[in-house]
């Protein structure tokens, strides 16, 4: 009866030896240490998206996520050439279009791990709620109508504003969810609230997020 022995062996210019497990433990975290791991970012979907029906690719829809707006989706590293990401949401995968969502600023693993287990945005990251305090009716109205939008850019009213007086104005990150109080004024600025902060936010930075 034939016996086989099967040995790791290290192939060196002037000699071959056998490898040790420490020689293997080292080859094996130095390869760890070469492998790409992609950045993961966490997308809320601004507006709803079925491949199927709406992709510009025919022959690759099948391989696209759909979603609906709020919807929060994991992307792993930077969109490619055609502008798509690749995601997973829902305990589906595949690539998303770019301009179908926006990034949510969020850098603590275990509140991207709280998000995702969420599923969609009905509370802020810092765990705080999103819902207008509109108990403070010093300069809302009654009858106010409450929308609820998505900013898809960062603002600093100090910055990017076109009005001189800034500081009536609220700034606010791409993925922050604002509740706007009432009708677009003449100048395109809506007056919103921001974590209980108020004051006129750009209505061409902000995107409709329906409320289920």
């Amino acid at each position: 009866m034939e016996t086989r022995l099967e040995l790791d062996v290290l192939i060196y210019p002037d000699e071959v030896r056998v490898a040790t497990p420490q020689d293997l433990l080292e080859w094996e975290l130095e390869t760890a240490s070469q492998v790409s791991i992609p950045t993961v970012r966490l997308f809320v979907a601004l507006y709803p998206y079925n491949p199927a029906a709406m992709s510009p690719n025919y022959e690759t829809a099948a391989e696209e996520l759909p979603f609906v707006p709020g919807q929060i989706i994991k992307v792993f590293g930077d969109k490619d050439a055609d502008g798509f990401y690749h995601g997973e949401s829902g305990g589906l995968s595949g690539f998303v279009p770019s301009n179908m969502v926006a990034e949510v600023p969020v850098e603590d693993e275990y509140l991207k791990h709280l998000l995702m287990q969420q599923g969609f945005l009905p509370v802020d990251h810092t765990g705080a709620s999103l819902t207008p305090d509109l108990g403070d009716t010093t300069s809302v109205p009654d009858d106010v109508v409450v929308q609820r939008m998505v900013a898809l850019f960062d603002y600093d009213p100090w910055e990017n504003s076109p009005n001189m007086d800034s500081d009536a104005e609220l700034g606010f990150r791409s993925g922050d969810i604002i509740y706007v109080l009432g009708p677009m004024d003449q100048d395109g600025f809506y007056f919103g609230d921001l974590h209980g902060r108020r004051g006129l936010v750009p209505s061409n930075f902000l995107q409709p997020l329906p409320w289920n």
